[in-house]
């Protein structure tokens, strides 16, 4: 695990630029550096290492292909890297490999010797950014992992003869350039407001790009229009699989996703270093945990925070999972002031703004966990294949009904609805009998109103994932660019409603903010998290499987349970879903206040210009009195705010 950065043509840039680029890099990479210039083809490339495979400097970047045709530096994990090593071991006709050491990056080399980058990539089980410069060619290639689990921005920057092209893992890297220019997209700030982050291909800057995940970037100083192309797709993956249902009975489909996640968990463990993983007692990090205990003969290290706060500890579930599975467990229960002592740190953590607050847990989980490995695994990606949010559910129940109801008796309902505070409804929600028990019931209903409002699935889906469904109102010459979720209806329409949302969330909500969330946290402590569940072959399976394989008798996550249930007793896993998070509302109005106050004053936002003031001072307010619970958008705003304070 490292981070990686560079550039191609230009006047400005030399190995002392380099330098400074890389210096950006460090906590992403402490343990090694690295740098390889080439002044004729005004290229250079800059390594920083996390040494978790091949600590030796055989591992060393930038590395050079054996027949120095390649230059490349990588960031992440091939997991089956020895079975690509074999094959190329025995390849017909291909020389023999003198391999110098047993590191990824020099398996990749030789992958691309071999077959070429594209069909390289699709034979590696992994979670990846990597540069790679073909010295015949003389041209540059950029390409990120199925998911996107790990970073890669590019982009043009400087005029004339200054002109550049600037690559990294990290924004701050190509902003330790001389040529960065550095000007907010406003586009990108209206989707930030909508979605609390900056959806790929997008980035914060005007002329910064992020590479799409499963892509492959050709550029060189002949051919300066970037040529993308996809060595795999998730939405295209999902539908051919789904086009192929599977054939067994449901007990059939748990034996058959154990075997794929036990052996994806057994890959995922392979390190030179000492290695763990978070658990919270959820279904998804307990069943990752369960079966990393089951192939390991060592008690596996576990990690988790816990909150005093009524409806955010997941403590006292974490731990009782840990001592039935046996594992080396380690909690930490976290105070208000331990955890408001992040927040000044989130603007470095993150290249560009990021408002899903749970940065802030993922954030200490990382260092506790820092303090006895340096891999962690997680249970990510669980809700998205296996019907996990409450959204699925509510929608497979009530959506088709809802749709039938006339627009005008759906608005009464929404006005009802909105006309008592989220905080009154959440004192409802505490005496609600057993299941009906909803964390955040009043935000949730608040929320959901968009639900009574939509006219299509399109619209509910659009309406239920947007912190501020009228961005372009609150930025200054705001706009909306197109993405992912917008326009998808007509391909999807093989797919139920809640087999829509579940797709959409996996290229939108999970590549951007979940994945970008561990990868920042972890990464800013020097951890390195993995995550099974993303092994495309789980994944490719997951979308074979029969929505009631996943949706079964009112249970989310059915085939994920029964696989637990044979390692964890049932009544230490059944339990209403809680989100991982802090209570940001409540310390808004309270030790958060003068901090927010200071960020959100209406002469700073005037003066600064990005947002109409007015708007916003009328949230705040409302917020502070407890008519509304504005949380949400306005930690969007204040992380904007923070980050831009600290750009200056």
């Amino acid at each position: 695990m490292c981070g990686f950065t560079g550039f191609l043509g230009g006047v400005a840039g030399d190995n002392l630029v380099l330098r400074r680029m890389a210096d950006k890099l460090i906590h992403r990479g402490p343990d090694d550096e690295g740098y390889w210039f080439d002044s004729k083809e005004k290229v250079g490339l800059a390594h920083r290492r996390l040494s978790i495979l091949d600590l030796s400097s055989a591992g060393h970047q930038p590395m050079s292909s054996e027949d120095d045709r390649y230059m490349i530096i990588f960031n992440g994990e091939i997991y089956n890297h020895l079975a690509i090593r074999g094959e190329i071991n025995n390849l017909k006709g291909f020389r023999g490999v003198k391999w110098r050491g047993h590191s990824d990056t020099e398996t990749l080399l030789a992958g691309i010797e071999a077959w070429g980058l594209e069909e390289t990539l699709k034979k590696s089980i992994g979670m990846f950014a990597l540069a790679l410069w073909d010295k015949h060619k003389k041209s540059l290639n950029l390409a990120r992992d199925r998911f996107g689990e790990k970073p890669l921005y590019y982009g043009w920057q400087g005029e004339g003869v200054d002109q550049t092209f600037l690559f990294g893992s990290d924004l701050k890297a190509l902003k330790a350039h001389p040529v960065f220019s550095g000007e907010i997209d406003r586009g990108s700030l209206s989707l930030l407001l909508r979605h609390s982050y900056v959806p790929a291909p997008y980035s914060i800057y005007k002329g910064i790009s992020k590479l799409e995940a499963g892509s492959i970037l050709s550029i060189s100083l002949k051919d300066q229009g970037p040529v993308i192309t996809k060595f795999w797709n998730a939405i295209d993956a999902a539908l051919n699989q789904h086009s192929f249902p599977f054939a067994g009975s449901p007990s059939e489909a748990v034996d058959e996703l154990e075997l794929l996640a036990k052996s994806a968990v057994k890959q995922q463990m392979l390190s030179d270093v000492p290695l763990g993983a978070f658990l919270s007692g959820g279904i998804d990090s307990s069943t990752i945990v369960a079966l990393m205990q089951s192939q390991s003969i060592q008690p596996v290290k576990t990690f988790t925070i816990g909150f005093n706060e009524k409806g955010f500890n997941e403590a006292v579930h974490a731990k009782a999972v840990a001592k039935h599975l046996g594992t080396d467990h380690t909690e930490m229960y976290v105070t208000p002031n331990q955890a408001m002592d992040v927040i000044p740190q989130i603007h470095s953590l993150f290249s560009e703004p990021f408002a899903d607050s749970s940065q802030i847990p993922t954030f200490l989980v990382s260092q506790i966990a820092k303090q006895h490995v340096t891999v962690a695994l997680s249970g990510d990606g669980g809700d998205e294949l296996f019907c996990g949010y409450n959204r699925y559910e509510l929608t497979a129940r009530w959506w088709k009904k809802l749709s039938h109801i006339p627009s005008p008796i759906r608005a009464i309902f929404a006005q009802c609805i909105v006309g008592i505070s989220p905080d009154n409804w959440d004192k409802l929600g505490a005496i609600l009998p057993g299941s009906k028990k909803y964390q955040a019931l009043g935000e949730k209903l608040h929320k959901g109103v968009n639900v009574l409002k939509s006219s299509s699935l399109q619209d509910l889906y659009l309406g239920i994932v947007s912190q501020i469904s009228n961005p372009i109102d609150w930025v200054i010459d705001g706009y909306e660019p197109p993405t992912k979720i917008i326009g998808n209806a007509s391909f999807l329409s093989e797919l139920n409603d809640s087999e829509q949302m579940m797709l959409l969330d996996t290229v939108s909500y999970l590549q951007d903010d979940i994945l970008s969330k561990v990868d920042r946290a972890s990464m800013g402590v020097s951890l390195e998290g993995r995550v099974p569940f993303l092994d495309h072959r789980i994944y490719e399976f997951a979308w074979t499987l029969p929505f009631d394989y996943k949706l079964r008798n009112g249970q989310t996550k059915w085939p994920l349970r029964q696989i637990l249930y044979k390692y964890v007793p049932k009544e230490l896993i059944d339990r209403p879903k809680m989100g991982f998070g802090v209570p940001i509302g409540h310390w808004l109005r309270g030790p958060l206040r003068d901090w927010a106050e200071s960020l959100l004053a209406e002469d700073k936002l005037r003066r600064e210009g990005y947002f109409h003031a007015r708007i916003i001072r009328t949230k705040w307010e409302e917020h502070l009195s407890g008519s509304k619970n504005w949380e949400s958008q306005l930690w969007t705003i204040l992380m904007f705010q923070a980050w831009i304070e600290n750009e200056k």
